[in-house]
């Protein structure tokens, strides 16, 4: 008996350890279905992308593709990560859209590159490359039954960010969206802008959005302020959201916080650089080519969480997809 009754409670212990089950009720943000899509992307340099030259490594990427509730097509947000792969971000939103009945399309630039992630080793990976993802998952979504065409956007964060940033632009359509989608919105969070492209104000005319916060070392807010009001000027429909207390990655529910540094993740925070002719990319300072071996790339950016920046996000980002969308 002894021994039975320490059975019992060492099993009510191990019960009660468990976590909470899932809430039964809540089911709007459940999708009525869910497919995984292997797609042909290509493996290029920064410079091979802006030249548009497709002589690259073939590589296979895969996107997940969640149908939201709800009739007949659905509008749908593509979502693409940063240099860490798919964090807790990502499914974060993707649960949020798929509750206001947004199909959502998350991309996975690491996997099928034989990567798990690039943020000590940012030389590995040519940023551009997750443009021309986004253009290639563009083309499942152009074809899919329950999706609507007209109205699909591009969320990303960071490397992810910079990626969903210049998406925009009418040049790398042209070079390289095959879809025959023209973007309903462009949705930046804290995305590097510390590249100057060549027409780089020279977008589609849709919508941009940047979120991003004010104590951000990773990519500081600076260099975006600077690329939209150069936009602005241009006259380009952009806004930038700024929050006062958001570290990078503040939008992550399980990140650090306060937040904490990402070890040995390579920072261009100190960086300015420029296409050059040819499609080189350069350091401004020194003129030559850059590398992430130059004095300006800096280590041990701050990653965090920021509960409250998150909340104002969500409420923001909600309001601007409703529009776009015309959800009723």
């Amino acid at each position: 008996m002894k021994c039975s009754a320490w059975v019992m409670a060492g099993a009510t212990v191990a019960l009660s350890a468990l976590p909470a089950a899932a809430e039964v009720g809540n089911t709007r943000d459940i999708p009525v279905r869910v497919e995984l899509h292997a797609i042909k992307s290509l493996w290029l340099s920064d410079q091979q992308f802006l030249n548009g030259d497709p002589d690259g490594k073939e590589v296979t990427i895969g996107v997940e593709l969640r149908i939201a509730q709800g009739p007949g097509k659905r509008p749908t947000m593509i979502l693409m990560h940063g240099s860490g792969g798919i964090g807790g971000n990502v499914p974060f939103w993707t649960r949020h859209f798929n509750g206001m009945g947004i199909n959502t399309v998350v991309i996975d630039g690491m996997t099928g590159r034989g990567l798990t992630g690039v943020g000590d080793r940012q030389a590995v990976l040519g940023r551009l490359n997750l443009i021309l993802d986004i253009y290639r998952a563009m083309e499942v979504i152009a074809r899919h039954p329950r999706a609507d065409a007209s109205k699909v956007a591009v969320m990303g964060f960071s490397r992810g960010g910079q990626a969903a940033l210049y998406a925009s632009l009418g040049r790398f359509h042209r070079l390289w969206n095959r879809s025959g989608i023209d973007l309903a919105a462009y949705i930046p969070f804290y995305p590097d802008c510390a590249t100057t492209y060549q027409s780089d104000t020279e977008t589609t005319g849709r919508p941009i959005r940047i979120f991003h916060g004010t104590p951000d070392n990773y990519n500081p807010v600076a260099t975006c302020k600077a690329y939209v009001a150069r936009l602005k000027e241009a006259k380009r429909d952009v806004e930038l959201t700024e929050y006062p207390n958001a570290p990078h990655g503040f939008d992550n529910p399980i990140g650090a916080s306060p937040a904490a540094p990402a070890k040995a993740n390579q920072s261009v925070r100190d960086c300015r650089i420029e296409e050059a002719a040819g499609g080189q990319l350069v350091n401004a300072e020194t003129k030559a080519a850059f590398s992430y071996t130059d004095a300006c790339v800096k280590l041990d950016p701050l990653v965090g969480a920021d509960r409250e920046a998150t909340e104002a996000a969500v409420r923001d980002v909600s309001a601007f997809v409703s529009r776009v969308f015309a959800l009723h």
